[in-house]
């Protein structure tokens, strides 16, 4: 994946983050991973996408709804993946660790 495309990705996805109530830029943790094969519908020749989403603490349906829609016009916008090949999944919890200690 080109730097420029990377670049573009953490600056959309941390103005998205603030979408989910308490959470923002500069909380934000990005894993990019390019370069993978990826089988859709057990093809390959479309752009695909799996996004995780992991929080501490939860939010609404509701909330985790924008959140799809914003995430699905990013990587469209930015990776030209199509809203129906890409998968979302949101993980709550309640324990996290962080500088030694948990939260």
């Amino acid at each position: 994946m080109l730097k420029e495309k990377e670049t573009q990705l953490k600056e959309r996805l941390g103005e998205a983050i603030s979408i989910i109530p308490g959470k923002s830029e500069s909380w934000l943790m990005l894993a990019i991973e390019g370069g993978i094969p990826m089988y859709f519908r057990g093809d390959d020749s479309q752009p695909t996408a799996f996004i995780e989403v992991k929080i501490y603490g939860n939010a609404s349906s509701d909330v985790y709804g924008k959140m799809t829609k914003e995430l699905t016009g990013i990587c469209g916008d930015v990776l030209g993946v199509a809203p129906d090949h890409m998968y979302i999944s949101y993980f709550g919890s309640d324990d996290w660790g962080w500088n030694g200690s948990n939260f």
